[in-house]
Parts: structure tokens; C-alpha cells; sequence
């Protein structure tokens, strides 16, 4: 059951957060830059991923607090540098979250039928803050390889690109799927390894699948295996 109040909640974790940077606070967070945390944002996403696909509420919640850790680390670091606070963050996304869904909240929105995926398109690239001049710029670089190939494919289709993409001939694709052996591998190199990964990914894609957590699944079943 919720029995705490959000607001008092986010104030209390905000003063926390003010009282540890202080002068008199703990000289490690004192220490920290939006640089040192960065690593640590990547690795709570992941707790958080692993404990949602474990289906442990109680993880779920320990990790999301962690990852609302560095959100509002963050925050503090550059509200001390007098650019942005907290609230500057929530505005942000809230006013985001309104624009990008013009069919909930303008008049009558709700009654028009629309593209959602073209709709969401269209508006990100109309905002100049998300305007991007390439593909590249979309795809963070420390995304996992598989997810940004899969938001590679989401992307050339909303562009109308997927005609650029590169295709594996059938015979190089039968022969890197046979079962392994010495004649099937001497002519593997990276060029070929990736593209025959990338369209592992496309057919995932088209099968509405995520590579990158059927991946991530299969490992963590095989590690079972192995050490159970």
C-alpha cells in the first residue's frame, strides 16, 4: 500500500541530497561530477532491468530509488552551478510529455485518429533542442550494440530509409547459421559477423522481439545451466 506522500517524499531525498554536498556533508559526494556519475547511470538501469525481468518487486523498488539517485545527484551538481534544479528537470519532461501528445491533451485530441508513431516522429524532430542532423545523433553510443540496431530499424522505418540498409545474401547467411566447423568459419571476419548479428536483429524486430533482452534472457538461463 502507498503511504507516503510524493511531494514530502521528493523534498525530504532533495535535502538529503543538499545536506551531503554540503561543505560539512560527506567529502565523497562532495567530490563527485556529472562526469564521475555518468558510469554509475548506466549500471542502475541495468540493476533496475534485471530485477523488472526477475519479477522481485522489492528489487524493483530498491533499484529505482538507486536510479532516482543519480537523477537527482545530477541535479544537485548543476543547481549548485546555477544552470538547473530538480524542478527545472521535472518542468522539462512534464511540458515534453504534453507536446508529444497532442491526441490526449489538446481540444478534441482524443477524438482524431492519428499515426501515433509518425505523430511522435514529426514532433521530436520539430523540436529544436531534439533536432538531429543524422541518424547517428539518435543512437546513444553507450547504448548494447543489439539495442541500438533495433532503434536503428525503428528509426530508417519511420524515415523511409529501410531500403539503405544492408541485407546479408542467403548464401552467407545459411552458411554463417550451419553448425560450426573449420570450413565454415575460415572466411568469417567482423564485417561479415556484424552484419549477419544486425540481421538477427532485423528479424527480431519484425517479429516484435527485443534482441537485446532475448539475448540477455538466454544468457542468464545459461549461466543457470552451468551453475545451477
Amino acid at each position: 500500500m502507498i503511504k507516503n506522500d510524493p511531494a514530502i517524499a521528493l523534498q525530504s531525498l532533495l535535502g538529503i541530497m543538499r545536506r551531503l554536498r554540503a561543505p560539512d556533508g560527506c567529502p565523497w559526494d562532495a567530490n563527485q561530477t556529472p562526469q564521475s556519475l555518468a558510469p554509475y547511470i548506466l549500471e542502475e538501469a541495468c540493476e533496475l532491468i534485471d530485477a523488472i525481468e526477475s519479477d522481485d518487486t522489492e528489487r524493483v523498488l530498491d533499484e529505482l530509488g538507486d536510479l532516482l539517485l543519480q537523477v537527482v545527484f545530477q541535479a544537485r551538481i548543476f543547481e549548485e552551478r546555477q544552470l538547473f534544479a530538480f524542478s527545472d528537470i521535472a518542468q522539462t519532461i512534464a511540458e515534453k510529455l504534453v507536446r508529444r501528445h497532442p491526441h490526449v491533451f489538446e481540444p478534441d485530441g482524443g477524438e482524431q485518429k492519428v499515426d501515433l508513431d509518425r505523430q511522435w516522429e514529426s514532433i521530436k524532430q520539430s523540436e529544436a533542442v531534439s533536432a538531429k542532423s543524422c541518424l547517428a545523433d539518435h543512437l546513444p553510443s553507450r547504448l548494447p550494440s543489439l539495442q541500438n540496431a533495433q532503434k536503428l530499424l525503428v528509426k530508417s522505418a519511420r524515415r523511409g530509409d529501410t531500403d539503405k540498409l544492408p541485407v546479408m545474401a542467403p548464401t552467407d547467411w545459411a552458411k554463417i547459421i550451419a553448425p560450426v566447423g573449420d570450413d565454415l568459419t575460415s572466411g568469417l571476419n567482423e564485417e561479415k559477423l556484424g552484419l549477419a548479428l544486425f540481421q538477427l536483429t532485423r528479424l527480431a524486430d519484425q517479429a516484435g522481439l527485443d534482441a537485446e533482452t532475448a539475448l540477455r534472457k538466454f544468457l542468464r538461463k545459461t549461466i543457470q545451466l552451468i551453475e545451477p
